[in-house]
């Protein structure tokens, strides 16, 4: 839910850099970091995929991953984009520089030249606009339906409240795969909720058709049974169930976090984000980190399988813009 910043500055980068001290200075080993994201995100979805073959993968920002040398004249990476299921696109037309502005035109061509790529191999594009005028909202699901993606006004940055207004090309169909989908809630904070029951009861009230989430609330994981009520779209129609999952940054407040980090980090752990408290940088190809993301057998990604997800929303995709400065 970080907002894209600065994304022409690897237009002084070809995607080369080198290993990071921790402080975003990098001077040792070359690395292409680009490529080590999207082989993070290769591995995710081929476990995922393996314990179930119908597992959603969508990445969020960070989309010049979808060429293989992150420009829009590149060719297609058709690993990474057989990879994964969809591309979710923060501040696609408002939200770039502030919220409920216009996002620079220079900006939503350059973006709309990469998410085309993704959509022509058959990627279900999910775009994120952050404005709340009716007329602005208005506009942003007529354009984001013109260029053929799944849109979500969220008239709050923090994406902790369900939206008065019913949900763009409402319908009540049996939702399976992405791809059928016509709208979603983008709601991965439930800090106004107080509790499981709350947060189930606003969501089904609804007829969205699919929710991204988080796993947890009130540090309490969402269970299977939970999850099925859910799916269930108030006119009677069944939606998707998605589950947020930072993959660039740890969180110091997820259930993984230990306490000795805090005065001792580990060599994966990198500096805290300026405009997050309590969210770092991490070296996203260290095999310590991926082990708590996907391959350790009680792994993030574990969790969110085994409480019976539809699938994965990755974010901090776009951590190769810091480690390539």
């Amino acid at each position: 839910m970080k907002s894209i910043a600065g994304i022409f500055v690897f237009f002084l980068f070809i995607g080369c850099g080198s290993d990071d001290n921790g402080d975003g200075n990098n001077q040792n080993e070359n690395r292409d970091y680009k490529q080590n994201m999207r082989d993070f995100v290769i591995g995710i979805s081929e476990k995922a995929k393996t314990i179930n073959p119908n597992f959603i993968i969508i990445p969020q920002n960070g989309i010049e991953l979808v060429t293989n040398n992150g420009e829009v004249s590149g060719l297609p990476d058709s690993a990474y984009l057989s990879a994964i299921d969809g591309n979710g696109q923060e501040d696609f037309l408002y939200g770039y520089n502030n919220d409920n502005d216009a996002t620079p035109a220079n900006v939503t061509n350059y973006l709309k030249g990469f998410l085309d790529i993704s959509k022509n191999a058959g990627n279900t594009i999910l775009a994120i606009d952050y404005c709340s005028t009716p007329s602005k909202i208005s506009n942003s699901y007529l354009v984001n339906g013109t260029n053929g993606y799944v849109s979500f006004a969220a008239t709050q940055r923090n994406l902790n409240i369900v939206p008065d207004a019913v949900p763009n090309n409402v319908n009540a169909n049996v939702i399976t795969s992405l791809s059928q989908a016509k709208n979603f809630l983008y709601l991965i904070n439930p800090e106004t909720f107080l509790s499981k029951s709350a947060f189930i009861d606003a969501v089904t009230a609804t007829n969205y058709d699919a929710v991204i989430m988080d796993l947890f609330i009130n540090d309490q994981s969402f269970t299977a049974a939970e999850l099925n009520q859910l799916r269930n779209k108030a006119n009677g129609g069944k939606r998707l169930v998605i589950c947020y999952m930072s993959i660039g940054e740890a969180e110091n407040y997820r259930y993984y976090w230990q306490s000795s980090w805090n005065s001792s980090k580990p060599a994966w752990l990198a500096a805290e984000n300026p405009d997050w408290p309590g969210n770092y940088k991490v070296k996203y190809w260290n095999e310590d980190w991926q082990g708590l993301v996907y391959k350790n057998n009680d792994s993030y990604l574990s969790k969110i399988a085994t409480a019976g997800f539809d699938g994965v929303y990755l974010d901090i995709i776009d951590a190769f813009e810091y480690f390539e400065k």
